[in-house]
């Protein structure tokens, strides 16, 4: 009775652990609800993508380029200034762009880009290097907008009528229907630019006898079409599931490694307790053999 209660002080311990830790349907439960979750979850996001109220519609572009117009030269004998001053009438129907460049500048010239109603410009606008920058944060709104050539040859000043992206380059609006949607994105192109006079000047110093080349560059951009945003059905629910999946991923992962790891560390358990039985059963005969 002695040793009977040793090997049921040891067997007891033993199923106790099997029945809290062993349950051979958990994994299959997890992986079930984590497949179910992932793709309800995925249509979901993949159902959001595709809402037929948003329609996107684009602009056709017009660049015109003028370097036809001979300036004026204006020189200042007190000063020792040559103003070099071209007077350009743009489009202003639509008008979104208005860059000027200039060529063969000497050094520390003077460049001024003027209209009476006003531009948008800044020394970043147009640089592909510039980070961080956004114009509607950054650019200044004034009638003149100036640049100062210190090392002379070619410079430009590049300005915009609006910061407003709709006007430029295509846009989306959020309508009830087709029509609803086309008034929008009318209302939100259509403008006008008045007066649409664009004066540059360029001062240099010395009596200069060669006017730098100016060239004018104005962009116009008109209503062309729309139609209900759309995309690639499979591919974009192949992403909204990869999006879903990797979520899950971080819950998951963490959940069955505790899972597997507590799985081992049972078994563990488990060969230390057979081999405490084997060392009890040997002991049991060894003294029932000395009996």
């Amino acid at each position: 009775m002695d040793y009977a209660s040793v090997i049921e002080g040891v067997h007891q311990p033993t199923c106790m652990q099997k029945a809290l830790a062993q349950n051979p349907n958990l994994l299959r439960t997890l992986l079930g609800l984590s497949f179910t979750l992932i793709f309800l979850l995925g249509y979901a996001v993949y159902g959001a993508t595709i809402s037929p109220s948003y329609y996107l519609y684009t602009t056709e572009t017009e660049v015109t380029s003028d370097d036809s117009i001979e300036p004026v030269k204006i020189y200042d004998e007190d000063e020792n200034l040559t103003q070099w001053r071209w007077t350009f009438t743009a489009d202003g129907d639509n008008l979104t762009w208005v860059n000027v460049t200039a060529g063969g500048l000497s050094r520390n010239s003077v460049m001024k880009l003027t209209n009476s109603v006003g531009l948008y410009s800044h020394s970043k606008l147009g640089d592909p290097d510039a980070e961080d920058f956004s114009c509607e944060d950054s650019c200044f709104f004034n009638k003149t907008h100036e640049l100062i050539s210190e090392d002379g040859g070619d410079d430009s000043i590049i300005s915009m009528t609006t910061t407003d992206p709709g006007r430029r380059n295509n846009g989306t609006v959020y309508a009830k229907s087709l029509g609803e949607a086309e008034d929008k994105a009318r209302e939100i192109v259509e403008y006008f630019h008045s007066p649409a006079v664009i004066i540059v000047e360029i001062t240099e110093d010395g009596n200069k006898s060669t006017a730098p080349n100016v060239i004018l560059v104005t962009v116009n951009e008109d209503f062309s079409d729309i139609g209900v945003f759309s995309v690639d059905a499979g591919t974009e629910f192949l992403w909204a599931v990869a999006a879903v999946v990797g979520c899950f991923s971080m819950l998951l992962i963490p959940s069955f490694t505790v899972y597997f790891a507590a799985r081992a560390k049972e078994r563990k358990n488990e060969l230390k307790l057979q081999k405490a039985e084997e060392v009890v059963d040997e002991s049991v005969s060894k003294d029932s053999n000395a009996n």
